[in-house]
């Protein structure tokens, strides 16, 4: 057992098995333990000079015990022999102490992951490991491309970043397995016009392999695009309309739908769709399918945060929810099976949460709902949120693009938008431009009849 944690940082697997066998010997009854290790390194610049630096790296480590129905969980960065020995000696004693949790408990082992490939799903580049000065190059390069595009008056903010990450997890139910991820991320803000008439608008783009970034002078030339596009916004007409959520947003909408899934919204009963499994809750013909294992794609996964082997779901299918999100608590609290779905940290215990999301995209361009939606909003950017997570009601902070007999004219800010999410999820139309590299790949969604309030 390494007593550093430069030492350690190599092999994860001795440290959660390190960390099981001091809580045996403080008298656990069972326990998992994980060990994350990651190191980044971000770059900002501002009008052609380097603006900020930052890399950090580090190994975290996190202990759950279990005593009967009771849990606890502790976690750490130093872990040397003594200070893994005190966590697991606090954590029985808080476990001790802790109220009874009727749904806690690990794995059965004929429930665990035992065959998996990792390396399937491609999400480590082993080619290319920028150093500083590459990403200071591609953050001023996005930077430069974005003060080139007539109308930019300033940079808000270019950067570039890269980051790897390891995981392992074991528990006394027998599982240990671990996997990894790289990422690396190109990112610029542009900025038209001055004092009170400014708007700013971004692009980014983020991928696991450098090879499949984006150039960085596209990404900053669409940034100062986007923001010239801003100039003149207008509040809009107060009114019930038709608005499409842009490809950029579009995500957020569905989110929304996956958290009212979320098995602990509905074990509280405190979701707007606790009554509706079985039910529409898209158009017919839509399926919102999860798929952890999409190759080089950021939230895949080769298994939960309690050594459940990850697998692939209808959420729903042909507009009818199919399946609520659950860990083995949740599942257990509900009468059902986990679906996998066990998000892990080092501090806390398990949760249920997504991993990637595909939603059934459309024959019709956005340009072509846009042309059919008469007048209307189109909404790139949102800002704030008031969503009752029992009812629905869903309101937001919006700007984007007005549009009327079918034409965009005139870009807009400084309203708001207002519906009910059953309803609203209910009447979407998707267009086909949703890209497939993300990891929630949603395409731009018309929505009719939502409140608008401008001027």
């Amino acid at each position: 057992m390494p007593d550093t944690a430069h030492d350690a940082g190599s092999d994860l697997q001795l440290l959660t098995e390190a960390l099981l066998e001091a809580a045996e010997r403080a008298g656990a009854d069972a326990a998992d333990a994980v060990a994350a290790q990651g190191e980044s390194l971000s770059i900002g610049v501002r009008d052609g000079a380097l603006e900020q630096a930052d890399r950090s790296e580090g190994v975290d480590i996190g202990l759950r015990v279990l005593i009967g129905q009771r849990q606890a969980c502790v976690s750490s960065s130093d872990i040397r022999r003594e200070t893994i020995a005190a966590m697991a000696e606090r954590a029985v004693a808080m476990a001790r102490e802790a109220p009874e949790d009727p749904w806690c408990g690990l794995a059965d082992p004929s429930e665990i992951a035992t065959d998996w490939d990792a390396q399937a799903l491609d999400l480590i580049d082993h080619v290319h490991l920028p150093g500083p000065e590459d990403l200071r190059e591609a953050a001023l390069t996005a930077e430069a491309a974005a003060r080139a595009v007539p109308g930019v008056t300033r940079m808000d903010s270019a950067g570039a970043s890269w980051s790897s990450s390891r995981f392992h997890l074991a528990a006394s139910n027998g599982f240990s397995g671990g996997y990894g991820r790289t990422h690396h991320g190109i990112e610029a803000v542009a900025i038209q016009g001055e004092g009170l008439a400014m708007e700013r608008d971004y692009a980014y783009d983020s991928r696991t392999h450098f090879a499949d970034m984006e150039d960085p002078e596209a990404i900053g030339r669409r940034a100062g695009e986007r923001a010239v596009a801003r100039k003149g916004a207008l509040k809009p007409p107060t009114g019930a309309f038709p608005v499409i959520f842009d490809e950029r947003v579009a995500q957020t909408l569905i989110g929304h739908l996956v958290q009212a899934a979320n098995g602990s919204a509905i074990a509280r009963g405190s979701s707007w769709l606790r009554d509706a499994m079985g039910t529409e809750v898209l158009p017919a013909g839509m399926d919102l399918i999860e798929d952890p294992h999409r190759a080089r794609v950021g939230g895949s996964r080769p298994f939960d945060g309690e050594g459940i082997l990850a697998r692939r779901r209808a959420i729903v299918a042909d507009g009818v929810l199919q399946s609520w999100t659950l860990d083995l608590a949740t599942g257990r609290q509900l009468g059902l099976a986990t679906t996998g779905n066990a998000n892990r940290g080092t501090s806390a215990p398990p949760s249920p949460g997504v991993s990637n999301l595909t939603l059934t995209q459309g024959s019709a361009t956005r340009e072509d709902l846009v042309a059919a939606m008469g007048t209307g909003l189109v909404v790139t950017s949102l800002i704030g949120a008031s969503i009752n997570p029992t009812t629905g009601d869903y309101s937001r902070g919006a700007g984007g693009f007005w549009v009327e007999k079918g034409e965009i004219v005139h870009p807009v800010n400084e309203c708001t938008i207002a519906g009910n999410l059953l309803e609203m999820l209910g009447s979407i139309v998707a267009a086909n431009d949703a890209r497939g590299h993300l990891s929630r790949v949603v395409p731009s969604l018309l929505v009719e009849g939502i409140v608008i309030a401008g001027d």
